[in-house]
């Protein structure tokens, strides 16, 4: 199977994808040809492969949703004020790299815990099929467990939006874990 094959087969089954409780991103006026919306920038099928929990919650998307149109992030959050460096640091560019989430519905607020089951399930329908034989950085913890759930060779990081250490710090780790990778 091709690489291009398998990307719109992750594609489908995040369409596909439903949970109870969760918007899907067509339910949020965000579908595309797209796994996640912030590949839009950082969609690199080849390019260092970084998950992380989730890509954003209903509000923050409908409240952004003419700048995550566009995009398919937002600049100013720290998540990706940490990434921006990262990428510094490694002297690439968003275009060179491949984020996505492991769960792959809305959340229902801000920072939500996401059932250890439900984010199992999502990866196990759609993230799977984005590993295109990389080997990935989870960032942060949540991602790192349910990729361990699967049997699947990571590097760990913290995640961007972690409340320890300076930016510049989780910079550093992130860059550190994208070389081992």
């Amino acid at each position: 199977m091709t690489l291009t094959a398998a990307y719109h087969r992750a594609i489908a089954a995040r369409r596909a994808f439903r949970l109870p409780g969760y918007p899907t991103l067509a339910e949020a006026g965000f579908d595309g040809d797209y796994v996640s919306p912030i590949q839009m920038t950082s969609g690199n099928l080849t390019g260092p492969l970084l998950m992380s929990k989730d890509w954003l919650d209903a509000p923050s998307a409908n409240a952004n949703k003419a700048q995550l149109k566009s995009t398919g992030y937002l600049p100013n959050i720290p998540y990706n004020k940490v990434i921006d460096r990262v990428l510094k640091l490694l002297n690439l560019t968003r275009a060179d790299i491949y984020i996505t989430p492991i769960f792959h519905l809305l959340t229902p607020k801000r920072s939500s815990t996401i059932p250890v089951a439900h984010a199992r399930a999502s990866f196990d329908a759609i993230g799977r099929h984005e590993l295109l034989g990389r080997r990935p950085v989870a960032l942060g913890n949540d991602s790192a467990r349910v990729l361990r759930h699967f049997g699947i060779d990571h590097i760990t990081a913290p995640h961007p939006s972690a409340r320890i250490g300076s930016y510049d710090m989780r910079a550093e780790q992130i860059a550190e874990a994208v070389q081992a990778a």
